[in-house]
């Protein structure tokens, strides 16, 4: 769970920085502070989403959990990561990133439905943890 855990926690201080970039209403990430913390996010954030679904198969198995209820929703989040990575390498190779940009990034429909993924999933593990019991399938 621990490199689930890191996974989340890069993608989530990605999205609270675009946030916080995004409301500075820059027309350039050249010569700001945070243009170049911006794009360090913004790399850690696809080094997190690269083989994410991966990792939540390895800790639903650490933690004795049936894989089989989850596998379905699994290639949606990998789907889902896929897509969030397609968005975020395209804003990264512009020469210039502008607040308007990261906004736009932020409304993703990609990113938005990837952190759903993510609370759904965090949830559904938190809730076999807390009971203790397999999920079932009917």
């Amino acid at each position: 769970m621990d490199d689930v855990r890191e996974r989340c926690n890069a993608i989530e201080e990605c999205y609270e920085f675009m946030l916080a970039y995004a409301a500075q209403g820059l027309p350039s990430d050249q010569g700001s502070g945070s243009g170049s913390q911006l794009r360090e996010f913004l790399g850690r954030a696809v080094n997190a989403l690269s083989g994410l679904a991966g990792a939540y198969v390895a800790a639903v198995k650490q933690e004795g959990q049936a894989i089989e209820p989850y596998r379905a929703f699994l290639a949606v989040l990998e789907r889902d990561a896929d897509n969030s990575i397609a968005a975020i390498e395209m804003v990264r190779a512009q020469p210039a990133l502008s607040s308007q940009l990261i906004d736009n990034l932020n409304a993703s429909i990609h990113l938005r439905a990837l952190l759903t993924d993510l609370f759904l999933i965090d949830e559904a593990l938190k809730l076999q943890q807390f009971s203790g019991k397999p999920a079932t399938t009917t």
